[in-house]
Parts: structure tokens; sequence; C-alpha cells
């Protein structure tokens, strides 16, 4: 049932969003220029939703308002096991991964289980990700949320906060270094931590500023979807301290997360590790076993 207590501008934003999704998804896309192809959607996907949804209704939202939770201190937390886990429904070289899972239930098993912060994908188009997997999940946990999507406008950054979201990604491989500088500045002045993804070391050196509070490694190369976790290693030195290091994609074994710990790095973002099963909760749970096994 919505909480009819959200404000009417943002409660027609979810309906409208809401009747907008298709009930199966279908891929559309080939992997070449997959990056390409979902900028240019992403432009005419804000575009459009400018026209149906003023900034400043997300400014008046029930969420807007809330204090973030802090991504360094859960991320940190030695009680929790660093790993950001994903509720991700589909994807451009997978297609279905898993879409009869509900974020709710998904999300919460994956905070009993210890995560430190979870991923929800709201892409639509590309990976059948919907704005209310993230509102749900926001109901049903009390650990930092990252809002996955493709960032290119102030409007997304507002949208993010008014739906919930603690975190929110910059791609330093779509993004400008000055726009990564005014997008982070915007996301902190409204409560919002800030991570930096990157996949080489010309995108980390040009894209470090003090407004980011974590950088993660991103293993897949989103052009050809090839991933190797050595890109981590190979970068991991070269991120100051001052910032939470992340790796992402391509660690489905404990003992990866054990070594890239020994390497320096805080955080491990998993995706379909746990989504491809039937049962993503139990799947995380005995992932973690394993884990505190070793």
């Amino acid at each position: 049932m919505e909480n009819k207590s959200l404000q009417t501008g943002f409660y027609k934003y979810k309906e409208m969003e809401s009747r907008n999704i298709p009930d199966t998804f279908v891929p559309t896309i080939e992997q070449g220029g997959i990056l390409e192809k979902i900028v240019s959607y992403k432009q005419q996907e804000i575009r459009d939703a400018k026209i149906k949804v003023a900034m400043s209704s997300l400014e008046k939202t029930e969420h807007f308002h809330r204090t973030c939770l802090s991504m360094r201190d859960f991320m940190l937390d030695p009680a929790r096991t660093g790993i950001i886990a994903e509720f991700k429904r589909a994807s451009p070289s997978k297609g279905i991964i898993n879409d009869q899972a509900a974020a709710s239930v998904v999300t919460r098993q994956y905070a009993a289980a210890g995560s430190s912060a979870v991923s929800v994908l709201t892409d639509k188009k590309f990976f059948g990700g919907r704005m209310r997997d993230l509102l749900e999940a926001r109901g049903a946990i009390q650990i930092p949320i990252l809002r996955k999507d493709f960032i290119i406008d102030e409007y997304q950054i507002i949208e993010s906060k008014a739906i919930g979201a603690d975190i929110i990604l910059l791609i330093a491989s779509i993004l400008t270094p000055p726009q990564i500088a005014h997008f982070a500045k915007l996301a902190k002045s409204i409560g919002l931590n800030v991570l930096l993804e990157v996949h080489n070391q010309q995108e980390l050196e040009q894209s470090m500023m003090d407004d980011l509070d974590a950088i993660g490694v991103n293993n897949r190369n989103l052009d050809n979807f090839t991933v190797s976790v050595q890109n981590s290693y190979d970068l991991v030195k070269l991120i100051p301290n001052q910032f939470l290091k992340i790796s992402e994609s391509g660690i489905s074994d404990p003992q990866t997360i054990i070594e890239l710990k020994k390497a320096g790095f805080n955080g491990f973002l998993i995706g379909e590790n746990f989504m491809k099963h039937h049962d993503p909760g139990l799947a995380i749970q005995e992932f973690v076993n394993e884990l505190k096994a070793d």
C-alpha cells in the first residue's frame, strides 16, 4: 500500500513511474557501444521526467528531508562484511537475471546477512530496474542504499535523495572531471554520499576530488563486458586513503574478498552472484558463512 503521507507531487511521480514499467524486461541492445547507447537514451528519459515532475516537487518529498546514513560508518563497521549487495533484475549482457524477487524481501535479507550497504538498480530500459524497488528497499532496511544508475544530470541527484537513496554513483567514463566535481558538490550539499566509479588509471587521476566519499574500481569493461579482478589490484595503491576503496564486479568467491581486503579495499560490490539464485537471501547467507569460516 502506498504511503499517503508522501507529498502529492511525488505520489503522482510514483504512480506515473509504476504505470510505465513493463511486465517483463526484454534486452533491446547489443553489447557494442553500450555506454553510448545508455547515455543517449538517458538524456531523453531525463527530459521526459523533468516535464512530468518538477524538481521542486521532488524537494518536497518525505525522503528528501531525511538524514542520509553514513557510507563510511557502515563500510568500516567491524560487525559488518564490507559487502555492497546488489538488487539487480537484469543486465544488457545477461538479459533477465531475476525478475521475480521482491526488493523489500531481498534487501532485508541482505542487511540481515551483514551487508554494509545495498545497491539498487533503477535504470529501467537496460537493467530492468524500478524506482519503486529503491523505495521498497528504503522502507525495509536501515543500512545505506546506493542508487545504481547512470547519472548525467542534476535532476537525477535530487531525484535520488527524493526516493530514499543514501549514496549516488558517478561513473567517470561518462562524465567530465568538471561534471564530476559539480555533481559531487551538489550531492554533498543535500547530504548524499558519493561513490566515484573508475575503470583505469587515467580516469582515477583526473577525477579525484575532496567531495567524494569512496572510489570504486570496476573490474568489468562496460564496452565488451569482460571482467578481471586484477584491475582492482592494479589501481588500489593509487587511491588515497582518505577515500573508501571499493572493488566492483567479478566477485563470486569469499576468498577473493579476503585477498582484496589484504590489498587495501574496504568494500566489495557484488551484483548478479546473489541475484542469479532463486533465493538471493540464502545465497548471500551461505557466502557470508563461508567468508567468516575463512
